[in-house]
């Protein structure tokens, strides 16, 4: 099973982010956008596991998801890894709040416990909008970016939960589907 720890968004937000994309998608309509439904913030990719490993990854999520209270997750600005110049994501920001970094943090070091290697970049929140298969013309590119310092969303999320996710590649696109959700703590 190919796995991932994430951070779903309510689907009014997911909405809006959809919304404000929409002059991107304009702009570069040949880009792997992200449907709506598919939209979250990365956690922790795993990867391809055994059916044996689920019930570690999901106590090691629960215990983590248990020691931290729910947070406010801020949403806004459009970027590009690495850059405008040679995209391969195109993405909407989300704020480096010091709650998501240190439950970022606790995800990384419950996974090392059960056997996973730590990503050793630093943790770049983001909500990935579309994937660039082939760079698309210069001028594109330049459209693309103006499009993207254009887009005026800022948008709030409270994190109530963080979720295992199954990955499953089809011809339509990957589909995702919860294993599991483990709740933050309230208050």
């Amino acid at each position: 099973m190919r796995l991932f720890l994430a951070i779903n968004l309510p689907a009014p937000i997911r909405r809006e982010i959809e919304a404000a994309s929409e002059p991107l998608k304009a702009c570069a309509p040949e880009l792997a956008w992200v449907p709506e439904s598919r939209m979250h913030l990365t956690l922790k990719f795993l990867d391809e596991q055994p059916e044996e490993r689920l019930e570690a990854i999901q106590a090691a999520v629960a215990d983590v998801a248990g020691r931290h209270r729910e947070l406010v997750m801020s949403i806004g600005g459009v970027g590009a890894f690495p850059n405008f110049r040679r995209p391969r994501v195109v993405w909407m920001g989300v704020n480096q709040d010091a709650r998501l970094e240190l439950l970022h943090h606790d995800v990384e070091l419950a996974c090392e416990r059960i056997g996973f290697e730590v990503d050793g970049r630093p943790f770049r929140p983001h909500l990935t909008l579309a994937r660039v298969r082939r760079a698309p013309a210069e001028e594109q590119l330049r459209e693309l970016w103006r499009a993207a310092k254009r887009v005026d969303y800022r948008g709030d999320c409270i994190v109530r939960s963080v979720e295992l996710m199954r990955s499953e590649t089809g011809p339509g696109g990957s589909t995702y589907t919860p294993l599991m959700s483990a709740a933050l703590r309230s208050g």
